[in-house]
């Protein structure tokens, strides 16, 4: 039996559909950065650096590993912490486990820094998102969003803290 063929064009529902998640693609990320820029002095990128720090072992990671968290390519990633090691929040040094990798360790300012976002951060992730949703639409949100992830990469499941069970 022959597959079915793929439309050259977006049309309808299937159009609409596409176009609503497109927006929300381009406007929540601006809306997140805005936020911790103004509140935090932090771009949504960073914090997220932050933030994957401070919930790893011993607050590090090797920097290859932190980007494939933050999906993103070691130079991008290397910008982002020497602005972050510049204001004193993370430092780097040689894996002494292997010279070959840089560890990024969150320092004690930079604990501080994502405990002084994080609330606001929190807030606005659920004025826009989680509270416009009923308990089995964010259940429906969560699974849409895991398989498009796994569509996008095979590898795509974030690692969560450890206290954090999943569904």
């Amino acid at each position: 039996m022959p597959e079915p063929r793929t439309p050259e064009r977006l049309t309808g529902e299937a159009l609409e559909t596409w176009a609503s998640f497109a927006t929300v693609l381009e406007w929540l990320p601006a809306a997140l950065d805005a936020q911790l820029q103004r509140d935090a002095d932090l771009t949504h990128f960073e914090y997220g650096v932050l933030y994957a720090l401070a919930n790893a072992d011993r607050q590090e990671l090797r920097l290859s590993v932190l980007a494939g968290y933050a999906n993103s390519t070691l130079s991008r990633l290397s910008r982002a912490a020497t602005r972050l090691e510049a204001r004193g929040w993370l430092r780097r040094s040689p894996d002494p486990r292997d010279g070959r990798y840089t560890l990024a360790t969150l320092t004690a300012a930079g604990r501080r820094k994502v405990q002084q976002a994080t609330p606001g951060h929190v807030r606005l992730v659920h004025d826009l998102v989680l509270d416009r949703l009923t308990a089995a639409q964010a259940r429906q949100l969560r699974e849409v969003s895991r398989r498009i992830i796994r569509a996008v990469r095979e590898d795509g499941d974030w690692p969560l803290p450890p206290e954090v069970a999943r569904d």
